[in-house]
């Protein structure tokens, strides 16, 4: 199951989430070369990424933010940048620039230190931004449980796309995470589930106050849990195959989130 776009369309130009993917990409072809020697990744891995035992001794604190911007590998990075596409607009429609670039990096610190809590004596590097683009995940079913998103199913030679109300695909994207998370051993490597879990819970948490302000259980009543904006703003082509009108538009490796 994986989404491909939603029926929420932005108002204001998402200028953080453009950079946010923008320094994400040019921070992973910098390192790029270091895929041909693998030491050598992994020493930069070391280096850089989020390693449980080291912050839980004191060592460091800059990987909790250095780890946000570092992937494991081509499908690592685009599937995190697309999620970050499909639902960061919206957010930084609601935080404004600023708010929304905040609340990016403390949903990213916020899934390590949770990763971390999971095992403190885990030395393997954890890298990717999916913990902090988990918080935005948070956000998003809060303030839009209703918005409809296409996600593209493939079961063997089923393949089809089907607009999800967000509560559905967020809610089984986290019943994932947590299933898989009370699975995982976080000794050797993978993807670092409760990291997931636990940035798409603090997003959730720092989108509340917001939430709140708008009238809380008031605020889904009056917008049916659908995007409050005029019906106007969508450009829904009525197809076979929904399509979402957008203004513009995871050995003993790394843990990747």
């Amino acid at each position: 199951m994986f989404p491909i776009r939603d029926h929420n369309p932005s108002l204001r130009t998402p200028w953080v989430t453009y950079g946010l993917i923008a320094a994400n990409i040019l921070v992973f072809l910098a390192y790029w070369p270091l895929f041909n020697e693998p030491r050598a990744l992994q020493a930069f891995f070391l280096e850089w990424g989020l390693i449980p035992v080291k912050v839980a001794g004191g060592d460091g604190v800059y990987p909790l933010f250095t780890s946000m911007f570092l992937h494991g590998g081509v499908l690592h990075i685009a599937g995190n940048m697309l999620f970050l596409w499909i639902f960061g607009d919206n957010l930084e429609d609601v935080f404004g620039h600023l708010g929304f670039a905040l609340f990016y990096l403390a949903s990213g610190v916020g899934a390590g230190l949770l990763h971390l809590a999971a095992d403190p004596a885990s030395p393997v590097p954890t890298v990717g931004a999916s913990g902090a683009i988990a918080g935005v995940m948070g956000g998003y079913l809060l303030l839009f449980p209703r918005a409809r998103v296409d996600v593209l199913i493939i079961i063997f030679f089923f393949i089809r796309i089907l607009a999800l109300p967000a509560w559905v695909m967020l809610g089984l994207w986290f019943g994932f995470q947590l299933v898989n998370g009370l699975a995982a051993d976080t000794q050797s490597g993978g993807v670092a589930y409760w990291a997931h879990a636990g940035g798409f819970v603090v997003g959730l948490a720092f989108t509340l106050p917001v939430w709140f302000r708008r009238g809380g259980p008031a605020y889904w009543q009056r917008t049916h849990g659908l995007p409050p904006y005029p019906e106007g703003r969508y450009r829904i082509r009525r197809t076979d195959v929904p399509r979402a009108g957008h203004r513009r538009r995871p050995g003993r490796g790394p843990w990747g989130r």
